[in-house]
């Protein structure tokens, strides 16, 4: 790897363009580098997983209208919407932007957590969705997909957003284009230009997940994906985007992020160095905000521990600095504490998730989040018992650059009434890679198997789980075998009028 140095440049000086950050990742981009064979099953367990979540989350409000949206861009050589028939085609930037949502709704899929946070599974829709319309082979989607993970994975190790308030998406467009680049076997140049028009287009503030988080969370990925689309869409035509995006004296570093005087190391492969940064990505066993992960099996253990939950006097958690500013009572958010909070607001809510967990010893990703299940009188007791603090020690773990070393949990005290205080810590979720029992193939399919029960017949969900992990061999225009239909009765509808 090779840590490159970012920093701002006045318009006086002219800073060539192979010494841009945005041609460094269009570099690796087109260099058609050997692929890594951990990398390609890594590749086919996340789009397993996207499929979990997606067609668990097809009848939910916004993938609904997100889906009704896409509806209105017929293309008859187009791309597909997950749950509708093979026989209907659309605008690729309008799958993408459907069948994104979907994936996102749940808070379900993939993360990586670095300087800053990233949910790297959001690459795959655009790019499937574009595979499709450009009849491409399994073995281009699964090249493109591994670059958007190099991308995002090294772009959220070395340049922090959420301390300015920008949303986590300003990473994924340019991954999202480096990836599009890779499968179309674009050249660097129009990479380059793609990676920073995406960049700019995608800059948006944090507000989407403060307070009282609204369903654009879902919707934000999907955006950005499909902003991608189109910016790769539009450089094939050859024309350019604001440059330098990142170094420029009026760049997204410049006046968005750390100023004038930044300096930034982002790491990224060697050209011709496989590509293996999908490794060091996870996914959630829980529908929940990733830092809560290692919070609910805490939880689950603490409950077998403690008797009687109504002797609780109160329940500290020791954690790190992202986990308490931005899930926990440090991010003074008072809609975090009540009952009537959107879901959204409730899976950032690491308060209200860990009095579910420890109440019911389990996590679901619907009966966790009812309004019932939220207004319950003991569950607010506890929920409120809880404060979190952030410990420096914590901190210094969730930021270890040595994968092994990297921590996303917390120490719990509980107190009692009576005085007596019960302890237990925990380094990272069961399902991490560097968990007690990380998640396997076997794990991802019963995910699947799991979630789409009720949903799928038992014959497209066998057919789906054989063709995905076959993808390698898939050919040209096979790529619609990834697709998975339900029956139209089972998909709900939203007939309010829209402009399109």
């Amino acid at each position: 790897m090779i840590a490159h140095k970012v920093k701002v440049y006045p318009s006086k000086i002219h800073l060539p363009k192979k010494n841009q950050l945005a041609w460094k990742i269009a570099e690796i981009a087109s260099d058609n580098a050997k692929l890594n064979k951990d990398a390609i099953e890594m590749v086919i367990n996340r789009i397993i997983d996207n499929a979990s979540v997606a067609i668990a989350s097809l009848n939910r409000g916004p993938v609904i209208s997100s889906r009704e949206m896409a509806l209105k861009h017929s293309r008859k050589k187009g791309a597909l919407l997950f749950g509708v028939s093979n026989k209907f085609r659309f605008d690729c930037e309008w799958a993408a932007w459907s069948n994104g949502t979907a994936v996102r709704e749940l808070d379900f899929h993939d993360t990586f957590l670095a300087a800053d946070y990233s949910h790297p599974g959001d690459n795959i829709p655009p790019l499937l969705s574009v595979a499709q319309q450009n009849k491409r082979s399994g073995l281009d989607l699964l090249k493109g997909i591994i670059t958007a993970y190099e991308v995002q994975v090294n772009l959220v190790k070395g340049i922090c957003l959420h301390k300015h308030k920008v949303d986590h998406i300003a990473h994924l467009g340019p991954s999202v284009a480096a990836g599009l680049g890779t499968m179309l076997k674009l050249n660097t140049e129009t990479i380059y230009q793609a990676v920073q028009q995406a960049l700019h287009t995608t800059i948006s503030t944090r507000q989407s997940r403060k307070g009282e988080i609204s369903s654009w969370k879902a919707y934000a990925p999907a955006h950005a994906g499909k902003l991608a689309i189109e910016a790769v869409d539009r450089v094939m035509r050859g024309e350019g985007a604001p440059s330098p995006i990142y170094e420029g004296e009026d760049s997204v570093i410049a006046r968005i992020l750390d100023g004038k005087k930044a300096l930034y190391k982002v790491p990224l492969p060697k050209k011709g160095q496989p590509k293996k940064a999908i490794l060091e990505t996870y996914t959630k066993e829980y529908s929940a905000e990733y830092q809560s992960q290692a919070l609910i099996d805490l939880a689950k253990k603490l409950k077998k521990r403690i008797q009687n939950l109504n002797q609780i006097k109160k329940i500290d958690i020791y954690t790190s600095h992202h986990t308490h500013y931005v899930i926990g009572t440090g991010a003074n958010d008072p809609q975090k504490m009540d009952p009537n909070a959107s879901r959204e607001t409730l899976d950032h809510s690491i308060m209200y998730i860990f009095a579910v967990a420890l109440e019911d010893g389990n996590w679901h990703h619907i009966k966790s989040y009812t309004k019932a299940r939220a207004k319950k009188k003991s569950t607010i007791k506890i929920w409120r018992s809880i404060k979190t603090h952030e410990d420096k020690k914590w901190t210094k773990k969730y930021h270890d650059p040595n994968p092994k070393k990297k921590a996303f949990g917390a120490k719990v005290v509980v107190t009692l009434k009576n005085g007596k205080k019960i302890v237990e810590q925990k380094d990272r979720a069961d399902a991490h890679p560097y968990g007690s029992r990380p998640f396997k193939r076997e794990n991802y399919i019963n995910k699947f198997l799991t979630l789409t029960k009720n949903i799928l017949d038992k014959k497209e969900s066998a057919r789906f789980l054989r063709i995905v992990q076959k993808l390698k061999q898939l050919k040209p225009g096979q790529l619609d075998m990834l697709n998975i239909v339900v029956k139209k009765d089972k998909l709900k509808r939203n007939f309010k009028k829209g402009i399109f």
